[in-house]
């Protein structure tokens, strides 16, 4: 079985486009899924983040109303609850070998647009992860970390891949609205990425050699078990 990380976001809020604060952080239905696969699939998975720092769950995720299913929100507590040690001590991305793990996963949230978006420790780890074929594997709006992926000449190290992540669609009509800062679709393609848009709020997973990446929530479970299908090849 593989060593996977699991770079979560330590941002607890994001500025909006009016100046206002919106409290974020990662996404319960993304991390809880994408870790219990793995981990049921025999995998050992690692927690980081940046600065070592405890991550905050987004509140709109554990919100019955905008999950729309009370049963799956305790069902996410209860898991989060399971694995509590580990949120709160996770590994710092300054501190990470990225050659001991053979994936590299983000779930998202808003969170990722605060910090791993600009992350220069995660973008290293990226790097060289892709560099050695390593599995990444970021979905909804983890795919901001990969702009932290910038080489020392300035190129983005994922510029001409295929990859999905959050619709600009999506964010617009379900997401933050106008109030978003920026929108990380249209950024990863104006940095050079090919980003493939499926339709909104159903699965859509891409996969382009060691990248594989998933659109929106509803992705979570297919983005797992691409990661463990690819890890078993």
């Amino acid at each position: 079985m593989s060593n996977i990380l699991m770079v979560v976001t330590a941002a607890d809020s994001l500025t909006l486009a009016d100046g206002s604060e919106h409290p974020t952080g990662f996404w319960a239905e993304e991390l809880v899924v994408a870790h219990r696969d793995l981990a049921a699939a025999g995998h050992s998975v690692t927690i980081a983040t940046p600065g070592g720092r405890v991550p905050t769950v987004d509140p709109g995720s554990l919100d019955v109303a905008t999950v729309g299913d009370a049963a799956k929100v305790e069902d996410l507590r209860a898991y989060l609850a399971s694995i509590e040690d580990e949120l709160r001590r996770p590994a710092a991305l300054d501190a990470i070998d990225a050659g001991a793990y053979a994936a590299v996963v983000l779930p998202g949230g808003h969170g990722p647009m605060a910090d791993l978006a600009h992350d220069p420790q995660l973008g290293a780890i990226l790097i060289a992860t892709d560099a050695a074929g390593g599995l990444i594997a970021p979905f909804c709006h983890g795919p901001a970390g990969l702009l932290s992926a910038v080489r020392a000449d300035g190129s983005f190290a994922f510029a001409g891949r295929r990859l999905t992540v959050f619709s600009d669609e999506e964010e617009l009509t379900g997401g933050l609205g106008e109030n978003t800062p920026w929108l990380v679709a249209s950024t990863l393609r104006e940095r050079g990425a090919l980003v493939e848009d499926g339709a909104p709020w159903a699965s859509h997973v891409v996969r382009d050699r060691n990248l594989i990446s998933g659109q929106n929530p509803q992705s979570s479970e297919a983005v797992a078990t691409a990661v463990i299908d690819a890890l078993a090849s």
